[in-house]
């Protein structure tokens, strides 16, 4: 009943005692009155006021509670132990969408959810390190509950690489993994646990795979440095290289490429070893050539056989050779020992033929040997390339720093009886505090090979240079050669 309404039935009320009938409870309500037969007014007037005094009680009670409820403020309903979640909002992220820091809570719209629920989110979050800071509100209504997350980025990223798992490309694996780990985007947090997040994923993939392995990874990096990245690896299944191509590659240089491949056939697939087998042994046919910007891309699997135990694939080495450049001049700067004549010599790179960056390193070191034949054994060559892209050349200025002369030091013979090495040490020329000349232990050995036949043994020399004293120890093994 309204306050209208509680009017209204005052006013007929009062009309059904003028009227003279008597009052019935129920024409206070219904929609047509219930009349009842007529009796004098004064004996009406008389009942009607000791009925009235009973009807208006309770009449006065029920407007009072009508127009209670009507001027009460809606007061805050009380917090729900668990209600329907109606919507996530996520701020703070650079690095990360929305839909990704919501997909990492696990949390779904419609899903019924309490306050314990958003702590374990935020909780979740913190730990996997993605995350500097992890804060969130939430407000709740008759239609649900609407949650707030605050999040700032974390700041120590690293790669993620992937050494062996040769059953999806790069770019598939990449898509799987982020849809199981939402916060995994090619790089890693070094704190929390998302890249244990990351091997569960995996190992998941490899029991997918039907495969026997086990999905294992390590922090790496320099060994005197920070960790630089996370490699993923698969363990117990072998995985073997069969065949290797190099898309790209010209036919110059093709065969020389592949000669230096068959050495690779049945070897374990280890992505970072064949990165390195790359710029040792493929990537100076092309330096040599002049190709001085060629590079090599990462290997690239294909599984060609596979049983329980064991996986064969052929590699693809995808290379981009860039422009070949050539010599257009030479520089040399911060020498004082030697006549330029004397070192250009020992360089081999003729202005206008292909730069042949695998011979100027050879070169280099020849140079470090003639300065250690007067004792400098420290010195510092560094060739530096200015290349020209325009014209496909390439200056280089090769830059001197001599550094300080080095004594002889102590000299140790071992693997020859005593005897022997006394015979040896009294012909050894060079003594304690004389300059050291790095070309002597061999042109000794030479002279020597009346005393200890150089035909029946396998002779080491071992130069120990001493920066701090300035000086070299010498160490001459001898090794019987097997016969």
């Amino acid at each position: 009943m309204t306050i209208t309404s509680a009017a209204a039935a005052l006013g007929r009320l009062a009309d059904l005692c003028s009227a003279g009938r008597e009052i019935v409870p129920n024409q206070l309500t219904e929609s047509r009155p219930r009349v009842s037969y007529p009796v004098p007014s004064r004996f009406c007037v008389r009942i009607s006021a000791v009925r009235l005094r009973k009807v208006h009680l309770a009449l006065l009670l029920g407007c009072a509670s009508l127009l209670l409820a009507q001027i009460r403020k809606p007061s805050k309903p009380a917090s729900p132990s668990a209600s329907k979640l109606i919507s996530i909002r996520v701020t703070g992220s650079r690095r990360y969408t929305a839909d990704e820091v919501i997909s990492a809570t696990g949390l779904q719209i419609g899903q019924t959810v309490s306050e314990g629920d958003f702590k374990q989110v935020a909780q979740r979050l913190g730990e996997a390190g993605a995350f500097a800071n992890v804060a969130y509100a939430f407000q709740f209504s008759s239609e649900g509950m609407k949650l707030d997350l605050q999040v700032a980025d974390g700041d120590q990223f690293v790669v993620a690489r992937f050494e062996n798992f040769v059953w999806l490309s790069d770019q598939e694996l990449l898509e799987k993994l982020h849809a199981r780990v939402p916060l995994f985007r090619g790089q890693l947090p070094l704190a929390g646990n998302l890249a244990d997040q990351v091997s569960d994923a995996l190992q998941a993939l490899v029991i997918e795979h039907n495969l026997q392995g086990r999905a294992d990874y390590l922090r790496s990096g320099p060994p005197d440095g920070p960790v630089d990245a996370f490699d993923f690896s698969i363990t117990g299944q072998a995985i073997r290289v069969g065949r290797v191509e190099f898309p790209g590659a010209g036919s110059g240089e093709l065969p020389s490429l592949e000669a230096a491949a068959k050495k690779l056939s049945g070897q374990e697939y280890l992505r970072t070893i064949l990165k390195v087998q790359a710029e040792r042994d493929f990537l100076p046919v092309y330096l040599q050539r002049g190709y001085l910007k060629a590079a090599f891309s990462d290997a690239q699997p294909k599984v060609v056989e596979q049983n329980p135990q064991e996986t064969l694939v052929d590699v693809a080495l995808p290379v981009t050779p860039g422009s070949q450049y050539k010599l257009s001049e030479l520089q040399l700067s911060g020498f004082n020992i030697f006549p330029v004549e004397r070192l250009r010599q020992l360089v081999h790179l003729q202005p206008g033929q292909p730069a042949n960056a695998v011979q100027l390193d050879q070169d280099v070191e020849a140079i470090k040997k003639l300065y250690g034949t007067r004792g400098y054994m420290a010195a510092q060559i560094k060739p530096t390339p200015e290349i020209n892209d325009a014209e496909s050349t390439v200056k280089y200025l090769i830059d001197f720093h001599e550094g300080d002369v080095y004594k002889m030091g102590d000299l140790e013979i071992r693997g020859l009886d005593s005897r022997a090495s006394d015979r040896l040490a009294a012909t050894w020329k060079l003594r304690a505090g004389d300059t050291y000349d790095s070309g002597y232990p061999r042109q000794f050995l030479d002279a020597a090979n009346n005393l200890v036949p150089g035909d029946q043994w396998n002779i080491t020399v071992h130069e120990t240079v001493e920066d701090k004293d300035k000086v070299v120890d010498v160490s001459l093994r001898f090794d019987l050669k097997s016969r």
